[in-house]
């Protein structure tokens, strides 16, 4: 046991957009390695920079700093060019174009001092009422995930940041988001291998192209394990993932102060049962104390035999190997390269631009109403909706466009609407993440703009258009399309009727 310090073995979060004294301290004394980075850390890009310089000081060199930024709707850093969400990629169906974004991806976290990227999904997103994953997913399509996702990490690969397939074994097929609760998936291991396991496999399997790291799902799979979600479960981490597909890389948890984990089974115990499960490294979020309590738990379990120091060993030798792999750097990221990057996120949104039953873009000189409403705040996963005023800005070149902001869109009552002049046409503008009830079955929307979860086509009849997101490039592709300078080519890679 002398070999490590179990503080190497957890990644924490941190307070503030600056590294403090108490908190340099806590990581020093617990030799802390690996700090998972949110919105709360990321100002300024000088002071992310700042930030990640500081932290690579006080961890040393096998220092992990992490982050989500998948793209679309899950980004951190918001400054970088904004990246598609998956299933625009899935929409535009092109590996080449999705393993140049990868790496666009990686080029401007690099030059910021991240070295590990929590992505890409390789969530299965094959059920419509998912709550958490929507967009973040490539495709409904076990192959063209599998086919995506690997070129967009060969990408981040090839310019040196590590990613972190995720959430193994799968959270396509969920009702329940286990930020909040816990989910349950019961599917025996034939239907799992049929589809929520193939491309996981096709990464995390020892004679496939080998993923450096995958996260945990907090999800029960009551025919594999009934007993334990599978971050924490031996069947799941040990038997499949380490043993039947002698997987070697790093596997750490998702975040254990989710309420799918937390409310069951507390810090202090889920860090033990995930590290004896098969995990490498636990996501510990919290204050100093919470942190502390994760890493007395596993000094105790080392202490007493409950973890062994093997276990410890091999789980450190692989966080150095993915440290030594993919260090801090600081590269410079202005200038040309990061204009040909900005253009190619954006070149990316508008190729994945669908349009349904028959969406037309209006006449110029159409009057128009458009119903939006004016802000989302954020779910803590993904970033806060568009704006009202960047619905506005979409229609800036309709001199008969009116925007009615409406308090509550999932409550839009379409009989209380006040009559129009006859020849308006009705729009809605969806820039909310949850799926609509069942009053949306009697919108009569001339035009549906969907730019957020597009399983939301699926609650209103009519025209849509669908974004798969609402960055910058989204938004301007937009307009292009209803401005008339674009056309939505694209198919969509979920059923959306």
């Amino acid at each position: 046991m002398n070999a490590f310090h179990p503080g190497q073995l957890v990644m924490v979060d941190i307070q503030g957009k600056s590294l403090d004294l108490a908190t340099a301290e806590f990581l020093r004394a617990n030799q802390v390695r690996a700090v998972c980075l949110f919105r709360k850390n990321l100002g300024t890009e000088a002071e992310v920079r700042q930030l990640t310089a500081d932290l690579r000081n006080v961890m040393g060199p096998t220092a992990l700093i992490g982050l989500d930024q998948e793209g679309g709707s899950v980004v951190r850093a918001t400054f970088l060019p904004q990246a598609p969400s998956a299933m625009a990629l899935g929409a535009a169906d092109d590996a080449a174009l999705a393993e140049e974004v990868g790496a666009a991806v990686a080029r401007g976290l690099r030059s910021i001092g991240i070295n590990w990227n929590f992505a890409p999904v390789l969530d299965i997103n094959n059920n419509p009422a998912n709550p958490v994953i929507a967009e973040r997913s490539f495709s409904e399509d076990a192959d063209d995930v599998t086919r995506l996702a690997g070129a967009w990490m060969a990408g981040s690969l090839r310019e040196g940041v590590a990613c972190c397939v995720k959430h193994f074994p799968g959270h396509g097929d969920t009702h329940v988001d286990s930020h909040l609760a816990l989910p349950t998936v019961d599917k025996s291991r034939a239907e799992l291998d049929a589809l929520e396991l193939r491309p996981f496999k096709a990464f995390c399997h020892q004679s496939g192209d080998e993923a450096p790291a995958v996260m945990t799902a907090h999800i029960v799979y009551p025919q594999i394990d009934p007993e334990h979600p599978a971050t924490l479960s031996k069947k799941i981490l040990g038997d499949i993932l380490r043993r039947e597909w002698g997987y070697d890389g790093v596997v750490i948890t998702d975040a254990l102060m989710m309420k799918a984990i937390f409310e069951r089974y507390g810090y202090a115990r889920a860090a033990v049962m995930a590290i004896d499960a098969g995990a490498d490294m636990i996501l510990a979020q919290g204050d100093l104390e919470e942190q502390g309590k994760s890493i007395q738990a596993l000094k105790d379990a080392f202490a007493s035999g409950e973890l062994s120091a093997e276990q410890g060993r091999i789980a450190c030798a692989r966080l150095d190997k993915l440290a030594a792999a993919y260090p801090v750097r600081h590269d410079d990221y202005q200038g040309e390269p990061r204009a040909a990057d900005d253009q190619l996120m954006r070149q990316a949104w508008a190729r994945g631009l669908t349009a349904l039953r028959g969406a037309k873009a209006p006449a110029r000189d159409a009057k128009l109403r458009v119903f939006v409403q004016p802000e989302v705040p954020t779910d803590g996963v993904s970033e806060a909706g568009p704006s009202g005023q960047q619905i506005v800005a979409l229609f800036a070149n309709f001199p008969q466009a009116e925007i009615r902001f409406v308090d509550d869109i999932l409550a839009l009552d379409w009989a209380q609407l006040p009559p129009a002049e006859a020849g308006t046409l009705n729009i809605v503008a969806s820039t909310h993440r949850m799926r609509y009830g069942a009053n949306a079955k009697t919108w009569q929307p001339d035009l549906h703009l969907v730019l957020w979860n597009p399983f939301q086509a699926l609650d209103v009849p009519g025209p849509t258009v669908v974004s798969w997101g609402y960055a910058d490039g989204a938004l301007a592709g937009l307009q292009a399309w209803l401005e008339g300078r674009v056309e939505a080519t694209a198919q969509s890679p979920v059923s959306l009727g």
